[in-house]
């Protein structure tokens, strides 16, 4: 009897010596992405840091947990980051009409008219068709849109956000007619009238008559993005280019408690945003970071709008053409250097990235830690890559416009330009490190497509065999790296995210395979199991 008293008092002294924590994670593969690219077994979280990695049996003794979280043998990563995306205008988009995948002008008319006779709103808008993907690759004109919507009017977004198609009572509201003129954009013409068809700042013009949508309107859409980035494994994700009343809004939702997902925010290039941002200064909270503006110097490449150092090889005599002028991103670039603020600038053609790689430079003046950066940088002049390096400007790189891109892009630049595009290997040389994103809505949400074509260059059949340009695919290791801690590096959030650490935030993920070790056919069917942020589960494929 004594024996049994002394035994139990032994016990209760060392559950008591247990440190009480929130969450123990145990018989798991947990690759950290720290320096050395370790892994653990078990991990212990408390009011929503990790606080200890290791083995099983080790914090089992020393910590006593309020929740146990059995991770079956799977593998847990860091929570994923999208360096590169639209977090709201995925949301907008989630209530338009979808016209991803579309393999024809005539299937998005039947998509735009079934859509319109569910819809009362005065407005029709949809987004993701894209001509290169069409059997004739031309772009459409808006004659079925005109017979079938005489009073309604039509505005449907290109994939990439930087051409569209308008009706004629789109484009009568707008004030746009055949002799409209305009900087930065084009308005196509065919037979002496207008085809609908809108380039880069053409577009805006019809913006600029389309309803404002509401607060709750937009809430709402945040919220359906988020649940749906949640189930994809997204815990941070950059938004490139808002307006600072979306950012209040955003900023009043996280503090409800409504909105959990981490967002990095750059301020679109408007006077509106710079006068907010420069008086209130950098906003950092627990869940929302900004500190950064979105410019953007030219278009896209599928529309012809990027701006090229030559002529496009499928158009004569044409280079696309610069959004503003050089003045405009010059004057940008002093304004943002002498608040302390950081710089990141749109760029698809050789030219407009050698622009804004020579103001950068003049800013910047040699090595520098303000991590202004380029999105895209997906055609650079052989010439200019060492611009990256030598003035530490961070190229911020989408695996998937490659492997979307790969079917035309050499139509476009020709055998020798396209050798110098979507070398996200050649980049990640220049500073030993680099950023992933998607560009949703443009691409698929899905970050493990990001993995699959940054590792593969590939599509999901596989073409083309050995991959697209392979010299320029990225490690496994490095591809994940791009899309956790390097991520978290651009956003000036690496000591805090990115990798699962003592004293970092337990945002973390749980699949069902190890994307270092399985097949590459087996990537794309990668699963996420349950999601955490702050140590508190916001997704778990059991509940749908």
């Amino acid at each position: 009897m004594r024996l049994l008293l002394i035994l139990f008092t032994l016990l209760s002294l060392t559950s008591c010596s247990k440190r009480k924590i929130d969450l123990l994670v145990f018989n798991a593969t947990i690759y950290t992405v720290d320096s050395a690219f370790s892994t653990a077994e078990a991990m212990a979280v408390n009011e929503g840091k990790i606080i200890d990695l290791g083995d099983y049996p080790i914090l089992k003794e020393k910590y006593n947990a309020k929740k146990n979280l059995d991770a079956h043998g799977k593998v847990i990563l860091p929570g994923l980051i999208d360096a590169h995306a639209h977090f709201a205008g995925y949301g907008q988009s989630l209530e338009r009409i979808n016209l991803f995948g579309t393999k024809s002008w005539d299937e998005v008319v039947v998509l735009t008219k079934k859509f319109a006779d569910n819809h009362d709103n005065e407005w029709i808008l949809g987004r993701g068709w894209d001509q290169n993907t069409w059997k004739d690759k031309v772009f459409p004109t808006n004659d079925e849109l005109n017979k079938l919507f005489p009073d309604r009017p039509v505005l449907l977004t290109r994939v990439d956000a930087h051409a569209a198609i308008a009706n004629d009572k789109a484009l009568s509201l707008a004030g746009i007619n055949i002799n409209t003129k305009l900087n930065g954009g084009e308005i196509l013409k065919q037979g002496g009238k207008l085809t609908g068809v809108l380039i880069d700042n053409a577009v805006d013009l019809v913006h600029k008559v389309i309803p404002s949508e509401t607060s709750e309107q937009i809430c709402k859409q945040l919220l359906s993005a988020q649940k749906n980035c949640f189930s994809v494994g997204l815990t941070t994700i950059d938004d490139c280019g808002l307006d600072f009343e979306v950012v209040n809004l955003i900023d009043s939702l996280q503090k409800s408690g409504n909105l959990k997902m981490r967002l990095y925010v750059m301020l679109s290039d408007l006077p509106k945003n710079y006068d907010y941002l420069f008086k209130k200064g950098k906003i950092k909270t627990e869940r929302l970071n900004v500190r950064s503006f979105k410019v953007f110097s030219d278009g896209a490449l599928g529309s012809r709008g990027a701006c090229l150092l030559h002529p496009y090889a499928d158009k004569k005599d044409w280079t696309g053409f610069l959004l503003s002028s050089k003045e405009h991103f010059d004057s940008v670039a002093n304004i943002i250097y002498n608040h302390g603020f950081q710089m990141c600038t749109h760029a698809i053609g050789d030219s407009s990235n050698r622009v804004i790689l020579k103001i950068y430079a003049k800013y910047l003046k040699g090595k520098n830690d303000l991590r202004w950066r380029i999105e895209h940088a997906q055609v650079v002049d052989k010439a200019d890559f060492h611009m990256f390096k030598d003035y530490n400007i961070i190229p911020s790189v989408q695996p998937t416009h490659a492997t979307s891109d790969m079917y035309w892009a050499e139509k476009r630049l020709g055998k020798e330009r396209i050798q110098n595009a979507y070398a996200n290997e050649t980049l990640l040389e220049q500073n030993g490190w680099l950023p992933l994103g998607t560009d949703f809505p443009v691409e698929d949400i899905s970050p493990f497509k990001t993995f699959y074509a940054a590792t593969a260059r590939q599509d999901a059949s596989g073409w083309p065999e050995g991959g697209f340009q392979p010299e320029n695919a990225l490690s496994r290791e490095d591809a994940l790296r791009g899309m956790t801690i390097w991520a978290a590096k651009s956003n000036f959030e690496e000591a805090e995210k990115g990798s699962l650490e003592k004293g970092k935030l337990a945002d973390f993920i749980i699949i069902d395979r190890d994307l270092i070790k399985v097949g590459k056919k087996e990537i794309l069917g990668t699963k996420v199991l349950k999601t955490y942020v702050n140590g508190e589960k916001v997704f778990d494929a059991m509940d749908k």
